[in-house]
């Protein structure tokens, strides 16, 4: 695997004797992106529920919650004005003290209804389309297109009532999102490094007795106590499990000679991982190491291939086809041998499989941050490897970032 060294993590905490991540050119880069995405467009103001694009917007979060209540939005209108960001509640007032990079009058509150929980016909939504409007009247935008990302039917009703053009605003989003900055670039670098202490937690744990479950807990609770703000999943996939991957965790006690794989999915300031490893516990079969190397060619040859002006056809080209490893089509095989972009969400762009990349490639650039995953079945019929690496696209190749050992697989706690 040629690549160059990773990107800095050098802690966690803010110092006055480096330089680390810098919050508010965070910020101020992001918010330059997303208005220039919007310029790009024909959108006269994008209207955010997703809470990555609010949080790439406004630079807030209230908690992990909030992210499946779709009860906090957000309007960016072209021309340069600040975002409206309407909050939960008290979250508004919060901001108002905490959050001085955003207008105290652009931090309100909203309420839309919680999932249906409160019925549309409360007027909770003709309300918060009725202020939306006066907003885009006020910036001239009044007949504008107006993008959203996701939306509650409702809401989406509402919208169209009250006279309004509403279009994709996801894709603006996306396209702002998929060039990292290098404090964007630090903290996803930041968060791979916690996920490669963990695993070594992990190889030490993984003995036979233990469950899939504790390892699942065992990770969570490392990764809180290292400044996580989110562990979003862990899978833990061992034994007759592996093939197929079922992309879960259960209760299976672990036994001798079992292969196990884990995927850590976790953020730390938003940034997010995707990390899989793959071990063999107390000792490995001659058909559990060939399918780790097949695995790992694989991403090899693919991670050989990330610079800028590649296409992504060329790296799901250097990927078996769905039924070279046992499956009937490129959706059944969907994930398997797989890449996706890394950020504030687990899957921004670019995707990179055989299923959307052959006939709709996308180049790479500078600045680009993605995961690369392969899965290999083994001959025994159960046993599979899984591996992934997160990858910064740079001038001069590929920098990875997730550390933890993979040239080859690790036995844990061999005897």
């Amino acid at each position: 695997m040629n690549a160059l060294p990773a990107p800095a993590a050098p802690g966690r905490m803010a110092v006055d004797f480096e330089e680390r991540v810098d919050f508010r050119r965070l910020h101020d880069y992001r918010l330059r992106r997303a208005r220039q995405a919007l310029e790009d467009t024909d959108l006269g103001a994008v209207l955010c529920f997703d809470v990555n694009n609010i949080r790439y917007l406004t630079s807030t979060m209230i908690g992990e919650w909030a992210r499946d209540k779709v009860c906090r939005y957000t309007l960016l209108t072209r021309g340069g004005a600040e975002p409206v960001l309407w909050d939960f509640g008290s979250a508004a007032r919060h901001h108002r003290l905490h959050a001085p990079w955003l207008p105290p009058e652009n931090s309100r509150a909203g309420m839309l209804g919680l999932r249906g929980s409160v019925a549309p016909d409360a007027g909770l939504f003709e309300r918060a389309v009725t202020e939306i409007k006066d907003l885009l009247a006020q910036a001239g935008l009044a007949n504008a297109p107006l993008g959203v990302d996701i939306v509650e039917p409702p809401m989406l009703f509402e919208l169209a009532r009250q006279g309004l053009d509403v279009r994709d605003g996801q894709q603006v989003m996306l396209d702002a999102r998929q060039i990292k900055s290098p404090d964007e670039i630090m903290l996803l670098s930041t968060a791979a490094a916690m996920v490669d202490g963990v695993y070594t937690d992990i190889a030490e744990a993984l003995k036979p007795g233990i469950r899939e479950n504790e390892i699942v807990a065992l990770a969570n609770r490392r990764l809180y106590e290292m400044g996580s703000d989110d562990v979003e999943a862990v899978n833990a996939v061992s034994g007759e499990r592996c093939n197929p991957h079922p992309h879960n965790f259960s209760d299976r006690i672990i036994r001798p000679g079992d292969q196990a794989f884990f995927d850590i999915i976790q953020s730390f300031n938003g940034y997010r991982t995707c990390y899989y490893r793959t071990f063999g516990v107390g000792r490995a079969t001659t058909s559990q190491h060939d399918a780790y190397t097949r695995a790992r060619e694989w991403i090899d040859a693919a991670i050989a291939l990330v610079k800028p002006g590649t296409t992504t056809d060329e790296i799901a080209r250097a990927w078996p086809k769905a039924t070279d490893f046992g499956f009937a089509d490129e959706y059944e095989a969907f994930g398997l041998q797989f890449g996706h972009g890394l950020g504030l969400a687990l899957h921004e762009r670019p995707i990179i499989s055989r299923l959307n990349s052959l006939d709709h490639p996308v180049e790479l650039k500078e600045g680009m941050v993605f995961a690369l995953e392969t899965y290999c079945p083994a001959n025994d019929g159960y046993s599979a490897a899984r591996i992934e690496e997160e990858v910064v696209v740079t001038p001069d190749g590929p920098r990875i970032l997730t550390l933890f050992p993979a040239d080859r697989l690790f036995v844990a706690n061999a005897y």
